[in-house]
């Protein structure tokens, strides 16, 4: 059966590129998303499951009931796109001025329309339920994760999987990681009111960027010296503006930045001790201070047993060389709010390949992906489906899985 299955899959191939292509040429953003979830909503109608829109906002679910009693996994994509302008020279190229799909959710997409097409198929044997979840909002904080899961997206839901195809990995690696994979995201900004005057005449000022030139090396002190040395954790100053004049000391200056950790204790920690270190400084130089400190997502922890199996269905389906354990990575991803409610595992797919020149970063104005990674998320998201349904199907019988 997986076999046929995955033979369904790859005949449905070309189908999931025009999909991808389609939305990759008509890409929207964070919270702007409309088009894209009518056309998700319209696909999965199509195949006959439970269509919910507007799920915490622009979300959609489509429920695929299975014909036997038994468990329900959820399956996650995001859809939303970045504000960048494409530069790549394809057929494919964004026809929206400034925006493009340069993170790869418009693969995501595609790639779990497949699986819900694959799937809806064998619905009559299958011994419990699917939720696919169609996010929108990944990019951007509050993120469209949070909203989806207070709105009811996981209710029955017994275990979840997701997945994001790497351009720092070539095309056919999977990386999985226990325990944490992506760190928590929050951001800062730092506003400090001084004195302006003129720059000959310094002592009849307040000077926000001398102070602010302490701040920022104050700042750093906190990991260094307040954080344990065990512990991972980076504060990270992205701007700072102040003045127009060569001889004009200004009166105002802006602080922005991020600060990332994957322990919660260590957050709240440097929450409290960056409102310290702020208010003293700016104190000391008789300037005043407006901090406002926005927590983004949380880290992502990838729940043991959901990795585990993973890293089986991985090994099985592709070979022990192309499963790499890779390491944490500082960058934030609100499938961080899925787990925190019921177990699961999101893995890194590898898409790189310099053949088709797909070899940039992510968000940059040239991403592209090797769409032949759709499959590589398809089989795996098709085995995890099977293979945790079988575990915990009472009969133990028809579709579990084979291991090497």
């Amino acid at each position: 059966m997986q076999e046929q299955l995955f033979n369904k899959l790859e005949k449905l191939y070309s189908e999931m590129v025009d999909i991808r292509r389609d939305l990759h040429m008509n890409p929207e953003l964070s919270f702007q998303e409309v088009n894209t979830p009518k056309k998700v909503a319209a696909f999965l109608t199509n195949l006959g499951l439970e269509v919910k829109t507007g799920v915490g906002g622009r979300g959609v679910t489509g429920l695929l009931r299975g014909g036997k009693p038994g468990k329900t996994v959820a399956l996650r994509a995001d859809f939303d796109a970045l504000p960048i302008q494409d530069e790549k020279d394809v057929e494919y190229k964004s026809k929206v001025p400034g925006v493009m799909h340069a993170c790869g959710h418009d693969l995501h997409t595609a790639a779990l329309l497949g699986v819900a097409k694959v799937l809806s198929e064998v619905r009559d044997e299958l011994e419990g339920n699917i939720v696919f979840i169609h996010q929108f909002a990944e990019e951007v904080i509050p993120g469209g994760a949070k909203s989806m899961v207070e709105d009811g997206c996981l209710e029955g839901v017994d275990v979840i999987f997701g997945a994001h195809v790497s351009s720092m990995h070539p095309y056919g690696i999977i990386g999985i990681k226990e325990g944490y994979i992506c760190a928590c995201g929050d951001t800062f900004e730092i506003e400090i009111q001084g004195r302006g005057g003129h720059g000959a005449t310094p002592h009849l000022t307040v000077d926000p960027v001398v102070t602010g030139s302490q701040l920022v090396m104050n700042l750093q002190q906190i990991v260094s010296r307040r954080v344990d040395p065990i512990k991972t954790a980076v504060i990270t100053v992205g701007a700072f503006n102040s003045g127009s004049g060569f001889n004009v000391i200004p009166d105002k200056a802006r602080i922005i930045g991020t600060v990332r950790t994957f322990d919660e204790e260590v957050r709240d920690l440097i929450e409290e001790q960056m409102g310290q270190v702020v208010e003293s400084t700016c104190k000391g130089a008789s300037a005043v201070s407006n901090f406002t400190y926005t927590r983004g997502y949380p880290a992502v922890w990838n729940h043991p047993e959901e990795t585990k199996r993973m890293e089986k269905l991985a090994t099985s389906l592709f070979g022990e060389d192309k499963v790499q354990h890779i390491e944490a990575m500082m960058g934030m991803e609100d499938f961080a709010y899925y787990v925190k409610e019921v177990p699961g595992t999101f893995v890194w797919v590898g898409a790189a390949n310099p053949e088709i020149n797909a070899i940039y970063p992510h968000h940059h104005p040239k991403f592209d992906v090797d769409e032949r990674s759709m499959i590589l998320i398809g089989k795996l998201f098709i085995s995890a489906v099977f293979d945790y349904l079988s575990e915990h199907s009472r009969a133990k019988s028809g579709f579990i899985m084979q291991e090497s």
